[in-house]
């Protein structure tokens, strides 16, 4: 069985890092030493200069949600939707607001307000 590395980012620097999963479950950003959060295997980092990207990016995975395909291995041919822009974001939440969803479950569909289907 082949084990893939994960992608890990530290938002707080604006960078992510390609390891493979740690044994006790956490790595250390070796810019400010705080624990990288785990993106999952399809996560591509935005640039460093882009603030609002890193912003979103910090939104999606603070919600729980990480960047994976269809399959665990990260070999899926269709990642699962994730929201890319500032504009996507504040649509999710105001759905969420309004309809009294968990962020993680709006965040989580290509049409803020079409349910995904069960």
């Amino acid at each position: 069985m082949t084990c893939y590395k994960l992608h890990y980012a530290c938002v707080s620097c604006r960078v992510g890092f390609k390891r493979h999963p740690h044994p006790r479950g956490e790595h250390r950003c070796p810019n400010c030493d705080r624990t990288l959060l785990c993106a999952g295997h399809d996560f591509a980092a935005p640039p460093g200069r882009d603030a609002r990207g890193w912003s979103v990016v910090a939104a999606v995975l603070g919600a729980g949600l990480r960047y994976e395909g269809l399959t665990a291995c990260g070999c899926g041919k269709a990642p699962k939707y994730r929201p890319r822009t500032r504009a996507d974001l504040r649509a999710r939440r105001r759905v969420a607001a309004r309809e009294g969803l968990p962020l993680a479950q709006v965040l989580s569909r290509p049409d803020p307000l079409t349910p995904t289907p069960c």
